[in-house]
């Protein structure tokens, strides 16, 4: 059979990376490294538990199936490597290197097989496709017969963090799957408990639809070897205005996860960039906004910041699940084993703890009523513009992100001089500010109170920003002043003003023309009182009036 031997393949891929590296099979096991040495694995022979060979879209795989129940892919073999890697398989771990073909049929049906923490999907008795569910950041009940599945992005995966610029353009966010019909599913306790009294089973059972089973298998599965409650905190019944609903949070040492009524997330502590705690203005809540890259996504819509709220005077105790000494020498002082504090300063310390992330508060700003924020509105959705330190926030819906040095400008509208003075007149009391940034966009906030004006413009100054006005309403006529001049004119001598401008543009020619014989001055047939008397008849009507007393009038000469 020969002795063990060690030997190197280069160009090989490990899992869904994007860079090559070497792969090493030694009688202990397998390492794989890049080039540059940034990344490697190392996988001990005692976890092998069988070997596979198929023909990939990266030339040849390597497929290993551990007794976690996990998978090891490699792909990138020759077909002429087959030779050499069987016989190093079969030397140095007594396994067989089976050969294994894949579905081509192209079929969309087909019959879908848990092994371990692996799902396939297979096409009669070749498997077409298989999901490793570690890769599985979220999944529901789209409706009683649909499961969406949604995956992580690959920069996300623990088998692809290579900081490779050569990362594909598309990647598969999102599959689902049809499963009509219904399952008589039984409690295993029961089953147990019956087997051993002696008792007869019972065909009775819980009636579950195909889709539900799917559904719950694939959490169970999406969750092996990190089990609800060995997380290092949980938070529960949290309040989300950002996907809104309620979540209990449950974070882990490199992911935390959202878990709801219907969605279940998991997000990677990676995808953390930015952390805000800010007061509300109501004095009452708090908003702890996680802001995430890539962003979180439910079906098609895509959330880029997590806005958590919470009651400022809800104070919870919160002790960490590790051991201090653990805590200590993985952390040092960035976590405390015990929190007695606020809820909202316990989670977004974890989570600063965890992240090593700043987090960002209320800067130097104060409005015109010492406020840390100002009230706005993005579109039709009312909330509250953060001035801070680097950047400006609207919260809470849409959350928006302006930092500083992607803002080109600001342009302030209906805060010109003219309009500022007839305030007292019933003049705009509020105004909108828009900022161009330097991308090309535009984000527009308007009913912004008119007395954050000034403040808000020496707040952008300070920060080197530009500020412009928008002068294009100085000539504007107001509603209210256009009013207000009307009823200046109580002299009835004093024509009003828009019919003195009226009567001011006839021409001389005009002022000689003869009057109209055929036009009677009469306060009962005007314009007035033919669009607002009831009981008026029409033209056709008072013709015939006319010719009734013309007739009567002739009468009485006659007589």
């Amino acid at each position: 059979m020969g002795e063990p031997r060690s030997k190197q393949f280069e160009n090989i891929y490990y899992g869904f990376s994007n860079t090559p590296g070497i792969l090493k099979l030694a009688p202990s096991g397998l390492g794989w490294k890049t080039s540059d040495a940034e990344n490697i694995v190392t996988i001990s022979a005692e976890e092998f538990k069988k070997m596979q060979w198929m023909r990939v879209a990266r030339n040849y795989q390597l497929r290993i199936a551990l007794k976690n129940g996990n998978a090891a892919r490699f792909d990138g073999f020759n077909k002429d490597m087959f030779d050499a890697v069987r016989d190093l398989v079969r030397v140095n771990y007594k396994l067989q290197l089976e050969t294994k073909d894949l579905s081509v049929k192209g079929w969309n049906w087909g019959k879908t097989e848990f092994q371990g923490s692996q799902l396939l999907f297979n096409i009669g008795n070749k498997t077409a496709f298989e999901i490793p569910l570690s890769q599985v950041a979220n999944s529901n009940l789209a409706n009683r017969n649909e499961v969406n599945v949604e995956f992580m992005q690959p920069d996300q995966s623990g088998e692809s963090q290579s900081k490779s610029k050569k990362a594909p353009m598309h990647e598969l966010v999102e599959m689902r799957f049809y499963i009509p019909g219904t399952l008589i599913v039984k409690d295993e306790n029961e089953e147990d408990e019956k087997k051993e009294e002696g008792e007869e089973e019972e065909e009775d059972g819980a009636e579950m639809s195909a889709a539900q089973l799917f559904y719950e298998t694939v959490k169970d599965k999406a969750d092996l070897g990190q089990v609800s409650g060995e997380g290092l905190a949980l938070f529960q019944d949290i309040l989300l205005l950002t996907p809104r609903g309620r979540y209990d949070i449950e974070v882990f040492p490199t992911f935390f996860r959202l878990r709801g009524k219907t969605y279940d997330y998991k997000i990677q502590m990676s995808a953390v960039v930015n952390l805000f705690l800010l007061p509300k203005l109501d004095e009452v809540h708090e908003l702890f906004v996680i802001g995430l890259d890539p962003p979180l996504r439910q079906g098609q819509t895509l959330y880029h910041f997590l806005v958590l709220q919470f009651k400022q005077d809800d104070e919870k105790e919160l002790v960490l699940n590790i051991d201090e000494e653990d805590l200590k020498q993985e952390y040092g002082d960035r976590l405390l084993p015990r929190y007695e504090c606020p809820i909202h300063e316990a989670v977004s310390s974890v989570f600063q703890g965890l992240n090593k992330k700043k987090i960002n508060r209320p800067s130097t700003f104060r409005s015109k009523h010492e406020e840390v924020a100002v009230k706005a509105s993005l579109k039709a959705n009312e909330g509250y513009l953060y001035p801070l330190e680097k950047c400006f926030l609207f919260v809470p819906k849409p959350p928006t992100y302006l930092p500083f040095s992607e803002i080109l400008s600001v342009t302030f509208s209906r805060v010109s001089a003219n309009l500022t003075k007839k305030n007292d007149l019933g003049g705009p009391r509020t105004f909108d500010m828009k900022f161009n940034m330097r991308s090309g966009s535009e984000f527009g906030f308007s009913s912004l109170n008119r007395e954050e004006y000034e403040v808000l413009e020496m707040y952008l100054r300070s920060k080197n920003i530009k500020t412009i006005k928008d002068t294009a309403d100085e000539t504007a006529l107001s509603y209210s002043e256009f009013m207000k001049e009307l009823d200046d004119d109580d002299d009835d001598e004093v024509m009003p003003a828009a019919k003195r401008r009226k009567s001011e543009s006839v021409g001389p020619d005009d002022e000689d023309s003869e009057m109209d014989e055929d036009f009677v001055a009469s306060s009962e047939d005007s314009d007035v009182a033919e669009e607002y008397d009831e009981n008026y008849t029409g033209s056709e009507s008072s013709s015939d009036d006319e010719k009734k007393s013309k007739k009567k009038g002739t009468k009485s000469k006659a007589g």
